[in-house]
């Protein structure tokens, strides 16, 4: 899981930065936990590049705390200074606890009134007496412990609409032979027009893009990774009708095409 950069366009330029599988006790409201940690020289910045996940975050930062809605393009971020944060990747069923209509939040970040989560992690965050700074590892576990204790103090009690939404997205996300909605909707045993209903209420996006998204990430993930990789084979191994139609996408999601991605991907 830590060494897991899929949806990071530039991991080469990543601080430190970690993904951390959720216990079973919340594996149905966050797919994982992820913290990245930095200490930026003065007068430099370090932008982040990443085609996130179709889903929403729950993230403490040393300020505050965020809900960040889905995405739906490539965004960036400049750390500057010192910093960290302690994310959590929701599941679609964990989205209802924080709003009504995460299609309303695609693209925005809203901050959440939730001191206590804020006091438990950036406690956890900050290393005691005998940690050194540089050894994380801990101090990650901490934040993540305690995240977990405050979802479970919520007492959730999903319902089987809340379920299915979080196995459509693992369907989706993991079976790169569902490429239509009516694919996926076979798989579960229900209506398509169902399938939408569910991604409006629980995810914000159509099942259509979540399907998109996951084409490509895989693909960029394989351009950057295999860098000798005949990018006309990336497309069809990925849903695309060929070269172009890839590119297209990288085009109108990311701002770059594959060729140029590829050549930017190793630079520091």
């Amino acid at each position: 899981m830590e060494g897991s950069f899929k949806g990071i366009l530039y991991p080469a330029r990543l601080p430190t930065f970690h993904r951390l599988p959720a216990p079973a006790s919340v594996a149905d409201l966050v797919q994982w936990f992820w913290i990245p940690e930095w200490d930026i020289e003065p007068g430099r910045s370090s932008r982040q590049h990443v085609i996130a996940y179709p889903a929403s975050n729950l993230v403490v930062q040393p300020a505050d705390v965020v809900f960040s809605g889905p995405t739906t393009r490539a965004a960036y971020r400049d750390l500057t200074g010192t910093g960290w944060a302690v994310g959590a990747l929701l599941r679609p069923a964990a989205s209802p606890l924080f709003t009504d209509d995460p299609g309303t939040l695609r693209d925005k970040e809203v901050d959440l009134a939730l001191a206590d989560l804020h006091s438990v992690v950036s406690a956890a965050m900050s290393a005691p007496a005998g940690e050194t700074a540089s050894d994380g590892g801990p101090r990650r576990e901490r934040a993540v412990a305690v995240f977990v204790d405050w979802l479970l103090s919520l007492d959730v009690a999903l319902s089987e609409e809340a379920l299915l939404a979080n196995r459509m997205m693992d369907v989706i996300a993991s079976e790169p032979d569902i490429a239509l909605i009516e694919d996926a909707a076979f798989r579960l045993a229900v209506s398509p027009r169902t399938l939408q209903r569910i991604a409006k209420k629980y995810v914000g996006l159509s099942p259509s893009a979540l399907i998109r998204r996951r084409r490509l990430q895989d693909a960029a993930e394989r351009t950057r990774s295999e860098p000798t990789a005949d990018l006309a084979a990336i497309a069809v191994e990925f849903g695309y009708a060929d070269h172009a139609h890839l590119t297209n996408d990288f085009r109108k999601y990311l701002g770059f095409t594959p060729s140029a991605y590829r050549r930017s991907a190793g630079e520091p």
